[in-house]
C-alpha cells in the first residue's frame, strides 16, 4: 500500500509541475522555438536542411517542456 502512495504522490506532483509550468511560463512555445533556433545558429549548429532544424527544435523544445 505504501507504494501505491508513492506512485500517487509522484503522479500528483508530476501534474501539479506541467499545470504551474503552463501557468507561469514566461514566454510563448512559439517564442521559444525562435530562441532556440537563433541560439542553434549562434553556436554554429545549422543543418542545410531547414525541415531538419525544425525538427531539433521541436524535439529540445519537447524535453525542455517535459522538465
Amino acid at each position: 500500500m505504501k507504494n501505491f502512495s508513492i506512485f500517487l504522490a509522484v503522479i500528483g506532483g508530476v501534474a501539479i509541475g506541467a499545470a504551474a509550468g503552463l501557468l507561469f511560463a514566461p514566454e510563448s512555445g512559439e517564442k521559444t522555438r525562435e530562441q532556440i533556433k537563433r541560439y542553434l545558429r549562434e553556436k554554429g549548429i545549422c543543418p542545410a536542411n531547414e525541415s531538419k532544424l525544425d525538427e531539433l527544435v521541436e524535439e529540445i523544445a519537447d524535453e525542455l517542456a517535459s522538465k
